[in-house]
């Protein structure tokens, strides 16, 4: 599916019915005609969105004459209805810069899209390209650090659970923290290796404020 949004007049994120320059185009799921769109009209190149849509695709960066590719994971939290347990793991998500827009490629809707195409990351401006994708890193981030939160919350809980009894439940609880852990480790150092390649700024070029998201991303 392709959604096209942009913040009009520095207002709030709007969702508008085509393509327009300086409009953000998110791309979940996209089938084969909607891949051929975004080739066609942005001439972009269909292994880019292709790479974006592959579960095992690690980060990294790759740069052409006119366009951009940053794959970065993700965390996603599920929640196991059975026994009310999650599970934390990572997808990757492509962005694409082209000269006159943003795309996002995701395998599945996600969190990180919906706050920014409901309005609930404030102050970003389609139109501003860097900028926005640094926000989207940013979000990133923090989501990350709010799934790691959860996820010490939960060892703790666990954690006194096995002091008082020792379960099987919760070891296998405990074995899928750990899982986790090694989910996020292996995302974010291959993801901290693009962001130093970024913040170079030979890739893609940073201007000062840029430069300043940019590190805060990257701590």
């Amino acid at each position: 599916m392709l959604t096209f949004y942009k913040t009009i007049d520095g207002g709030s994120m709007t969702e508008i019915e085509e393509l327009e320059t300086g409009c953000w185009i998110s791309a979940v799921a996209p089938t084969e005609a909607e891949i051929s769109k975004l080739e066609t009209e942005l001439n972009i190149d269909r292994d880019f969105i292709r790479s974006a849509l592959d579960e095992e695709e690690s980060s990294r960066i790759e740069s052409e004459e006119d366009h951009t590719l940053i794959i970065l994971d993700f965390p996603v939290a599920e929640k196991n209805e059975a026994d009310n347990t999650f599970t934390y793991s990572t997808m990757p998500m492509g962005i694409i810069i082209t000269d006159t827009n943003v795309v996002t490629v995701c395998i599945t809707e996600n969190s990180i899209i919906e706050d920014f195409s409901k309005g609930i990351v404030k102050n970003v401006r389609t139109q501003f390209k860097t900028r926005f994708v640094f926000c989207l890193m940013l979000r990133i981030a923090a989501k990350y650090l709010q799934f790691l939160k959860q996820i010490e919350r939960i060892f703790n809980h666990v954690q006194k659970q096995l002091h008082k009894s020792m379960k099987n439940e919760s070891l296998i609880q405990l074995l899928g923290l750990e899982k986790s852990l090694v989910y996020f480790s292996t995302s974010l150092k291959s993801t901290e290796t693009v962001l130093e390649k970024l913040l170079r700024g030979r890739i893609i070029k940073l201007y000062d404020e840029d430069q300043e998201l940019l590190e805060d991303v990257l701590v």
